[in-house]
């Protein structure tokens, strides 16, 4: 075995020889570019066929070596062959709409990268947040290749002309993806991704039949040579029934040869050399990252000597050279990818989320595996959303928001269409709006979904908090809303414009009947929040079962005197402000107002030509708004600041002074209560006691105390004079409490609670 030091300079020079290897290759799949502008996809990839063939039969010799090939075996090869040569197809066809720059970044991906993200997104056995984290940066690469390209400058790279194509294998593919309805450089995109995709399948297929064949350099050797024999009769059907584009074959036995040996032959002899040399997580991360890198270099400083001559020769000649362009979207997508790869290629983390504790008297290192290690790893994508739903629609409130959500984007996407379809700018803009407003109904739908996840071992509170949230962002995005409505009426005021009330009608009452409906649903909100704590006043004044335990532990023996008990209860006696039910309400209530003061004023404007009533309406609402949002911003502030609750103030005052006299408490000190969410009023409290007392029956005492007054999460402390003693030497201010203690212990008391010296 080869030592540490012997090993890494041995590793340096397969990565070296990697990085060159992928240079050449990103070099072999630009001059692919150029050379397919006038060689057709299917004489093309032929000849790539014919080139890469001769080599691996002259270096491999796979009829002489290894065993005979039987029947069924040539019949797999020639099904491997086949798939093969679609495969490249496709990918040489992508490479023609995309250009080489945008194929580099969505092909060239390892095996690994491609099953691991499948496994994020199709298996329950992901790999844990980083391998999930891997997979959002991947999805997310893919999307700014298809949202934040340069589209008018990619456009004219595949630009094909109607009954201008070379061959009907074109046309079909350009009518396909001219299907979808979307233009040809991004049906590019989403044709490499399922080219990927049939690659590693292909490739996980080719490892099984390898071992059967001989071998992986056998099989493609064999399997180069069959598709050569596949592609012959296609490619003499085309040279005899098409117009060739090349005027001199012998000029472009260079670049064939180049492309063939970079691009064919050197790339699958060093995968091959560094996938065994090297490991196989740290050989993918580095083949991708480094063609990544070759591919964004060469789209800058292209200057390829042929590139003019191959140019001059494509009929028609492109006016403008845009076939390398670099866009924002184009490096933002490298930039994700590459964290992606990185991500997704490393191992897998498993099992090593335990802390050492020691050994056992053999020598075994002993683990310790508590709180989030014993979790499961991150569901798939699938699993997650179906589990998801489950959730949302077995709770109330999430269910009302889910369904208004449903409700409200199908009227967005109906206004959208209609508006699309009549070129309405109007509808089309408040289909927009509208499609705005869902997010904060999202945003109310994850809080609510959120609020039910379990508390872990790092959020040991849970989610609850999150509905605080959720309510505080609503309102604060309804104070925005509010002052930007209220500046522009006042502008509008003094200087009202002409405005079209033709489509503000029907658009207005369809949105106020859809609003109505969620003013509906969540009008319960409003009324929790108004009447502050009063839940049992509304329709869900069923009985709460609520149940709650104690524990204490007491070390007075040791010498210390304080014992501490908790308490959880989960009983909803005081139901409490739900700020992001309020948050989701207020939001419908102000498009349903939004609604109203349209119509209003569309009537008025109609009737009387009254153009100053729009901004008049709008400013009546804006300041509606405002202040009907001011209560929830003003509640949500006071639980993140966590203040005691305003309805449970009054008594636990009233409890703290029953603790007060409890028989065997001498005082207490540090109460701290607060609202930790809507159902959850959690709580803290130290209590002295005399140093005969149990302390088990002061903790059931207090925890009863304060139940009553509506806190079921409590924690209580009880010290007796050992504490006292031990604090005292580290803290003048116990001694005061020591003090009172020895006195209270010097009193005796008869049994109707008298007191006597």
């Amino acid at each position: 075995m080869l030592s540490p030091q012997n090993s890494e300079p041995r590793l340096m020079r397969y990565v070296l020889l990697l990085c060159f290897t992928k240079c050449l290759k990103a070099l072999g799949i630009f001059e692919s570019y150029d050379l397919l502008k006038v060689v057709h996809i299917v004489q093309f990839t032929f000849l790539l066929k014919l080139g890469s063939a001769f080599f691996l039969v002259l270096f491999q010799k796979p009829f002489s070596s290894g065993k005979a090939v039987t029947k069924h075996q040539w019949i797999r090869i020639v099904k491997h062959a086949f798939g093969g040569c679609i495969i490249s197809l496709l990918w040489f066809f992508g490479l023609t709409l995309c250009g080489p720059l945008r194929t580099v970044l969505l092909f060239e991906h390892s095996d690994i990268v491609v099953i691991s993200l499948l496994g994020v997104l199709f298996t329950s056995s992901g790999g844990g947040p980083a391998k999930t984290r891997g997979a959002v940066f991947f999805i997310i690469a893919v999307i700014c290749l298809l949202l934040f390209d340069n589209d008018d400058l990619m456009a004219k790279i595949a630009e094909h002309p109607e009954g201008h194509h070379s061959s009907a294998l074109t046309h079909c593919l350009h009518r396909v993806i001219s299907f979808l309805g979307v233009a040809d450089h991004k049906g590019g995109v989403l044709l490499l991704v399922a080219s990927l995709c049939f690659k590693v399948g292909f490739n996980t297929a080719s490892r099984k039949l390898s071992v059967d064949i001989g071998g992986m350099k056998r099989l493609h050797a064999l399997s180069q040579l069959v598709s050569v024999a596949l592609l012959f009769p296609w490619v003499i059907v085309l040279s005899a029934t098409t117009e060739s584009n090349v005027e001199s074959w012998s000029s472009l036995i260079m670049p064939f040869g180049t492309v063939i040996f970079s691009v064919m032959v050197l790339d699958f002899y060093v995968e091959s050399i560094c996938a065994t040399k090297m490991e196989a997580s740290r050989s993918a991360c580095y083949s991708s990252s480094l063609i990544f890198l070759s591919a964004l270099l060469l789209a800058n400083f292209w200057t390829h000597p042929i590139t003019d001559q191959l140019r001059a020769m494509n009929k028609p000649v492109h006016h403008e050279i845009t076939e390398h362009v670099l866009s924002g979207g184009v490096v933002v997508s490298a930039v994700f990818f590459m964290l992606a790869t990185s991500i997704l290629s490393s191992p897998s983390r498993k099992g090593h989320k335990g802390t050492l504790i020691g050994y056992s008297p053999e020598g075994t290192p002993l683990y310790n595996f508590m709180g989030d290690a014993l979790q499961q790893t991150s569901q798939s994508l699938p699993r997650f959303i179906k589990e998801s739903l489950k959730q949302i629609l077995e709770e109330y409130d999430s269910r009302q928001i889910f369904y208004f959500l449903c409700l409200n984007m199908a009227f967005t996407f109906v206004e959208l269409f209609y508006g699309v379809w009549t070129n309405s700018l109007g509808l089309i803009s408040d289909g927009f709006h509208m499609l705005f407003d869902c997010s904060a109904l999202v945003m109310g739908l994850l809080a609510a979904l959120m609020t039910r996840w379990k508390a872990t071992r790092i959020y040991s509170y849970g989610y609850g908090r999150v509905e605080i949230l959720s309510g505080f962002i609503n309102g604060l995005f309804l104070v925005v809303i509010a002052f930007f409505v209220f500046v522009e009426s006042v502008t509008r005021v003094w200087d009202p414009p002409d405005i079209n009330t033709d489509m503000l009608t029907p658009v207005s009452v369809g949105g106020l009947l859809v609003n109505l409906i969620g003013v509906c649903a969540f009008s319960h909100a409003h009324s929790h929040g108004n009447s502050r704590g009063g839940c049992q006043s509304h329709e869900h004044n069923h009985v709460h079962h609520g149940h709650g335990h104690g524990h204490g532990h007491s070390h007075s023996e040791h010498g210390h005197g304080h014992s501490h008990g908790h308490n959880h209860s989960h009983s909803s006696s005081g139901g409490g402000m739900n700020a992001n039910m309020r948050g989701v309400f207020l939001h419908v209530l102000a498009d349903t107002l939004g609604s109203i003061g349209v119509i209003v004023s569309t009537l008025l404007i109609r009737q009387f030509g009254w153009l100053i009533a729009d901004p008049i309406c709008s400013l009546f609402i804006a300041t509606l708004i405002f202040f009907s949002v001011i209560p929830l911003l003003k509640d949500s502030c006071q639980v993140l600041v966590l203040r005691i609750p305003v309805e449970h103030e009054k008594d636990l005052s009233g409890a703290l002074e029953k603790i007060q006299n409890l028989d065997g408490v001498i005082s207490y000190r540090d109460p701290h209560f607060w609202r930790h969410s809507a159902s959850v009023v959690a709580g803290t409290v130290h209590v002295q006691v005399m140093s005969d007392v149990v302390e088990q029956r002061i903790i059931q005492q207090v925890t009863a105390v304060l139940k009553e007054a509506g806190v079921n999460n409590l924690s209580v402390q009880v010290e007796k004079e050992a504490y006292f003693q031990h604090m005292s030497g580290l803290s003048t201010g116990f001694q005061e409490v020591f003090e009172m203690t020895k006195q209270m212990e010097s009193l005796s008391h008869y049994k109707d609670g008298t007191y006597i010296m």
